[in-house]
């Protein structure tokens, strides 16, 4: 993908200021993303509602709006972590199904080097409310022949910790429950 080519899918929206396509600084290939600036803020919202997933040079682009603010990218607050996922599911779909609960800032299906969905995936919302909405409507619910599984993600390591945690518990109540509610030394 170019920016001459993008550049002809947007202008059809309105005025564009700037392109900028990112590229690796070495090689200088593109890194698959591509920042489209507007001189209005409504062409840039209809940009978003009009051109999501339109092909551009065969895959489809998903559009969202730039956070600069890299502490509430980094923050994960609105972070919905979505398992059970089947692998007809694509980004767009994913985006359609949690869209009811709010505004949606970033979203994705996690995938193989071979492009093919690992079942699970992700949906940031615009606020922490919005998603715990989207885990009270949507965990447990049968998505063509599974169930999903949707709660609010965790970074890894806090994840860790609280499975080991969750483990030491039932460590501890299998020793009591064994002895009759008495530990032994």
């Amino acid at each position: 993908v170019t920016e001459p080519m993008i550049h002809e899918v947007f202008r059809a929206i309105g005025p564009i200021q700037s392109i900028r396509l990112c590229r690796d600084a070495f090689t200088k290939i593109s890194l698959g993303y591509a920042y489209v600036n507007f001189f209005q803020t409504e062409d840039a919202e209809r940009a978003l509602e009009a051109l999501n997933y339109t092909p551009i040079n065969g895959h489809p682009v998903r559009i969202m709006w730039c956070h600069r603010d890299p502490s509430m990218r980094r923050s994960g607050v609105g972070n919905v972590f979505i398992k059970n996922l089947h692998s007809d599911i694509d980004n767009k779909s994913l985006y359609d199904t949690f869209s009811q609960f709010g505004t949606i800032t970033s979203h994705k299906i996690m995938r193989d080097e071979e492009n093919v969905s690992k079942g699970f995936g992700f949906v940031c919302f615009s606020s922490p409310e919005e998603a715990t909405r989207a885990v009270m409507e949507m965990n447990g619910r049968m998505i063509g022949s599974k169930p999903l599984y949707v709660a609010i993600a965790q970074k890894k390591e806090v994840r860790r910790e609280q499975l080991a945690m969750q483990r030491q518990h039932r460590q501890h109540v299998s020793q009591m429950m064994s002895t009759g509610g008495m530990l032994r030394e």
